[in-house]
């Protein structure tokens, strides 16, 4: 009877312990999400959009370049987080140009970014 109250607390206790390891973790993604629209207002949907970090920004960004086709609701997603997962443990703020290209049109712009939020930008083509 003794060894089995003994088996079940260090079982309690492990399960509390795996229990707090887990709950410290943010679970929120690292999110970009790009809207592409035209000179009509119109979102574009099939627009190539091209994310590239932004080395001489203030703090520094690290290397990143990332592709999307937007969807046909006229954005593209980029998940972030392996980039993030790059720095050390202080880096929570990157800066990103912006490249959106068709076929007949393109045009640029620009987003900051942080860890564990989602970033909204609106990319004009012209």
């Amino acid at each position: 009877m003794n060894t089995t109250i003994r088996k079940f607390g260090l079982f309690f206790l492990l399960a509390l312990a795996i229990g707090f390891t887990q709950s410290c973790k943010n679970k929120e993604p690292s999110v970009i999400k790009v809207f592409v629209r035209n000179q009509s207002n119109q979102l574009v949907s099939g627009a190539k959009v091209i994310i590239v970090g932004d080395v001489t920004s203030n703090p520094t960004t690290l290397a990143y370049v990332d592709t999307v086709i937007t969807n046909e609701s006229g954005f593209a997603y980029f998940n972030v987080a392996p980039h993030y997962e790059l720095g050390d443990k202080e880096y929570e703020v990157a800066y990103f140009d912006i490249i959106v290209q068709t076929p007949a049109f393109s045009g640029t712009s620009y987003i900051r970014s942080r860890i564990h939020t989602t970033a909204v930008e609106t990319a004009y083509i012209q």
